[in-house]
């Protein structure tokens, strides 16, 4: 199973530099041993506050028992505090693809039918995004779909040029008048198992 983490840390006050680099070099080795075991997929960054520190990480796993001890052994674990959404496999889901160049966007959709609608339009839509999905995983621009607990509910992996476009991309898609989007920006974490994949 793969599942989304939103990684808090709360540095304890009084706790000096040498022991917060200590620490942040003992993760990132870590982390390393953990994506050549399979566990780690992928880390992001998303927008942070001034001093914050939180990160967005792809992890694998058998069960969730699996997955706890995995973030356990993480050593930033005693100053963090993780929330996780179990993730599951999506029918338009283009697996996973090699690469990336550009900016990476995560975007949480929960679509509401319009009550009364009729069953065939409601599958007329929804053929028309799976087409839609195959044409933008095709450009390059999906790279993930997750179903996430809830009825509805999708998590998405996207590359677009910009936020303009990413934006673009959602209000082209078929089922966005009957969506609620949330699109996070995602900018490189140093520990990313893909980033240390091109560079070894």
């Amino acid at each position: 199973m793969e599942y989304l983490v939103t990684m808090t840390t709360h540095v304890p006050d009084g706790t000096s530099d040498d022991a917060v680099a200590d620490m942040r070099a003992r993760e990132a080795e870590h982390s390393r041993q953990l994506a050549a075991q399979g566990h780690l997929l992928r880390l992001w960054r998303p927008p942070l506050q001034p001093g914050e520190w939180r990160s967005l990480g792809l992890f694998a796993a058998d069960d969730a028992g699996q997955l706890e001890d995995v973030l356990a052994s993480m050593p930033l674990r005693v100053w963090r505090s993780d929330d996780v959404t179990p993730l599951a496999p999506h029918p338009n889901d283009p697996a996973n693809q090699a690469g990336h160049s550009l900016p990476e966007f995560l975007t949480a959709f929960s679509t509401e039918i319009p009550p009364g609608t009729p069953r065939a339009a409601v599958e007329e839509v929804e053929a028309r995004e799976a087409a839609s999905a195959r044409e933008l995983a095709a450009k390059g621009n999906l790279r993930r779909l997750w179903a996430m607990p809830g009825e509805r509910h999708v998590l998405g992996l996207w590359q677009a040029a910009d936020g303009a476009e990413m934006q673009a991309i959602v209000t082209s898609l078929p089922l966005d008048a009957w969506m609620t989007t949330e699109i996070t920006p995602l900018t490189e974490h140093p520990s990313d198992p893909a980033i240390l994949a091109s560079a070894g």
